[in-house]
């Protein structure tokens, strides 16, 4: 009798639980089952209902997205949180830096000039400029595009 219980909590939190992301199906099941259990328990003798068992699933989920919504609140930049390998760092740390260089992003810019041909370089220069470019100019840069994508196609394997 108990398991033919259980299974009815079971089918009746199934029904609700694709109304949550879908990470946390598993967890919003087994809520939707405590509270259905915890809400029976303080119920006594009086009858228990299906219509009862949906009505607390649909708080349930209610409750998972108002909770969503609100999400974790940061009240100071000062406060410490704590990285996936330990270490503690304030979150002013973590604010990027409008003024900052991306190194990265610099230095593989940089790698790319260097191997770029000076009149390509050239070209480009008067573009940002605003420089017309020459029907030669022109002609260069359509080569060169027309190079890189060959280049890539390749790459790619095609």
């Amino acid at each position: 009798m108990k398991e033919e219980v259980w299974g009815k909590y079971q089918e009746v939190a199934k029904r609700f639980e694709h109304k949550v992301k879908f990470e946390d199906r598993e967890d919003i099941r087994q809520e939707i089952i405590l509270e259905i259990v915890s809400a029976k328990a303080r119920n006594g003798d009086k009858p228990f209902t299906g219509a009862t068992m949906y009505k607390i699933s649909s708080y349930v989920v209610a409750d998972y997205w108002r909770k969503q919504k609100r999400g974790p609140q940061i009240l100071s930049l000062n406060e410490t949180i704590e990285d996936g390998e330990g270490n503690e760092t304030e979150l002013i740390e973590m604010l990027a830096d409008d003024n900052d260089i991306d190194l990265d992003a610099w230095l593989d810019a940089k790698v790319w000039l260097s191997g770029c041909p000076r009149r390509l370089i050239e070209i480009a220069r008067n573009r940002v400029e605003g420089i017309p470019l020459q029907a030669k100019d022109q002609e260069c840069l359509r080569r060169f595009r027309k190079k890189r994508s060959k280049k890539a196609l390749v790459s790619v394997g095609f």
